[in-house]
């Protein structure tokens, strides 16, 4: 126990100094951000054609309401938070990057629901949006990697051949 929280807080901490480097923001966080807000407009194309996206930025046309999706909800933190916890965690090399795959898709789908619903939630009614965006998604994206890890292990434990007693 003592192994995996030395080598999780290890990692953790290169992976967040690592994203905080101005290059890495500018090659790699920024156009990501950006595709997150071009993956929520095409999303919500069908249902409404007034949304637009602007870089990071989306907007309604019809109402002018805009979010801008920022460094912290762009589910990158979490997504690292649980790359560490499987990296630190004895497995595979292949069931780590099966885990981390798999984990950095369901954190960055659930993300994009939380962006959809902020959108909307800021134009129905900002203090329920303040509510959400700063006390409930931030929760519940961190329960979805809780929840990511739990299974990973779980999916570990049921992969693990069985020991012979003798």
């Amino acid at each position: 126990m003592l192994r995996f929280l030395i080598l999780f807080v290890g990692i953790l901490l290169g992976l967040f100094s690592v994203e905080m480097l101005n290059p890495v923001q500018n090659a790699v966080i920024q156009p990501f951000t950006g595709l997150l807000a071009s993956i929520s407009t095409a999303l919500i194309m069908p249902f409404d054609d007034s949304v637009i996206a602007q870089g990071r930025i989306l907007r309604d046309a019809a109402s002018g309401f805009a979010v801008s999706i920022e460094s912290g909800c762009n589910g990158v933190e979490a997504a690292i938070v649980l790359v560490a916890g499987v990296a630190a965690f004895p497995a595979t090399l292949r069931q780590k990057c099966t885990a981390i795959l798999t984990g950095f898709f369901f954190v960055q789908a659930l993300n994009i629901v939380r962006i959809i619903s902020l959108f909307y939630l800021g134009q129905w009614n900002y203090t329920v949006f303040e509510w959400f965006h700063l006390y409930l998604w931030p929760v519940l994206i961190m329960l979805d990697v809780l929840v990511v890890f739990a299974i990973y292990l779980q999916w570990l434990g049921k992969s693990a051949s069985p020991v012979e007693v003798s």
